[in-house]
């Protein structure tokens, strides 16, 4: 799996016009699913995101991690993210998990990140989203499950 993390003071996604999904101080979560990912990757990624230390203390020293600050997160699937690039101009998705396993994949990923206490709102996976992110810092960070 691969997250993009970023640490915002609002995100907000919609589907169709509609808001389907926004919080307030927290992290903006991009995720893609890789062929061959499996229910351990989802549960070392969301160790690592709760856990990081990126929220600023009174001495701008990242101090703090999500749980800490209580902070929410906005999670939406990319599968974009699982492209290779590496040859031509158009980008390849053959890495990129079947539909159906990468829905079961990220739905876990969010059942793991709320079994820490997160609030968590959702995109709607597979559906055609605008992401409102507003990036605190900026501070962004990019993870694999399979480098953990």
């Amino acid at each position: 799996m691969i997250a993009v993390v970023q640490r915002v003071s609002r995100s907000e996604v919609k589907v169709g016009g509609k808001t389907v999904g926004s919080i307030g101080r927290g992290i903006n979560v991009l995720l893609g699913v890789v062929r061959g990912d499996a229910q351990d990757d989802a549960k070392k990624l969301t160790e690592k995101i709760v856990n990081l230390r990126i929220f600023e203390d009174e001495k701008g020293k990242f101090q703090f991690s999500l749980k800490e600050v209580g902070g929410s997160a906005l999670v939406v699937s990319q599968f974009t993210l699982c492209a290779n690039l590496k040859k031509g101009r158009r980008p390849s998705f053959e890495q990129a998990e079947e539909p159906a396993k990468a829905k079961e994949l990220y739905e876990r990923f969010c059942e793991l990140l709320e079994g820490h206490g997160i609030k968590v709102e959702r995109g709607v996976f597979g559906a055609m989203m605008e992401v409102h992110i507003i990036n605190w810092g900026p501070v962004t960070f990019i993870l694999d499950s399979r480098e953990l």
